[in-house]
């Protein structure tokens, strides 16, 4: 994709005027947003691309807003969220009946939390997807157990944790203590040798991905993408908009709210969600076999 150009958000803030700024553009009709979709794969028309992408830039702002406990910069954090956004514009196919947005937020949120990921420590945090959810989602889990965001956790708290997010509790402790303890300096001095101090520079070893593992790592998501789209593609349309509502969406609605939007009973919704979660879970199981459990999980 030619490059886009978009409102920047300081490092040093102005967090007002952007909002301000990206909320001027308009949002798009389905009916156009496909069109503008069907011009740019076709035809290249990188305009179309544009108001694509601009249309959505409140979406990215909106995510990455939820991610601001983290330390991290809102320019930082907006400008990985709308690489995201281009990523899932060069790659959304209108035909398969759902909205960009809904498409998009997966690409968003990766792009956002693989660069807090990096971000945090210079060593892994975590090599599986278990530990990343409990990086993400640990102190939301803490806030409902009224456990203090400070000092140790006991062993009582950390099973109470492990229990919720499905983690073991030695990791839930290990993970507590490195959200408490962001990195170093690079120059702090951590020991003396016979030829000088030692900082912590000099101690560090690249925890990073090769650039083959990187790459692998992205086609990873575009193949579970593709894998999600397919099986959502077989759903009936009310049925696929449902699970979409409920299971996809950055703010879900609820059941009474879909079940007014479709003039069904709560029950209804609830069990027109089931049967859509159940289709899609074999279709993927089908499709993905002992691949699938990961991308189930992230549906639950």
């Amino acid at each position: 994709m030619s490059k886009i150009n978009l409102p920047q958000l300081s490092v040093d803030g102005g967090l007002t005027g952007y909002f301000q700024e990206v909320w001027k553009f308009p949002i798009l009709h389905k009916d156009e947003e496909y069109m503008l979709a069907e011009r740019f794969r076709s035809h290249g028309d990188t305009n179309a691309a544009h108001k694509l992408v601009t249309s959505h830039l409140r979406l990215v702002a909106k995510i990455a807003m939820k991610f601001k406990g983290y330390g991290l910069p809102m320019a930082d954090l907006v400008s990985e969220g709308n690489i995201g956004l281009m990523k899932a514009v060069k790659k959304f196919e209108p035909e398969r009946g759902f909205r960009l947005s809904t498409y998009a937020m997966w690409w968003i949120k990766a792009a956002i939390t693989e660069h807090i990921l990096k971000s945090w420590s210079l060593v892994k945090l975590g090599t599986v997807a278990s530990q990343k959810k409990l990086f993400f989602s640990l102190r939301g889990i803490k806030s409902r157990l009224n456990i203090m965001d400070s000092g140790e956790l006991t062993d009582q708290q950390a099973d109470q944790v492990a229990e919720i997010s499905g983690v073991a509790s030695h990791d839930v402790k290990h993970m507590n203590q490195r959200l408490a303890a962001r990195d170093y300096s690079l120059n702090a001095t951590v020991g003396n040798e016979d030829d000088g101090t030692v900082e912590y520079l000099d101690t560090l070893v690249d925890g990073g991905l090769t650039p083959e593992a990187r790459l692998a790592k992205s086609e990873e998501f575009s193949a579970r993408n593709s894998l999600l789209q397919d099986a959502l593609s077989s759903l009936p349309q009310r049925e696929m908009e449902i699970f979409a509502e409920r299971r996809l969406s950055d703010d879900p609605k609820t059941l009474e709210e879909l079940g007014a939007v479709y003039g069904v009973s709560r029950e209804r919704i609830r069990q027109l969600e089931a049967r859509a979660f159940e289709k899609v879970k074999n279709a993927i199981l089908d499709a993905a076999g002992e691949n699938a459990p990961d991308l189930l999980n992230a549906l639950a």
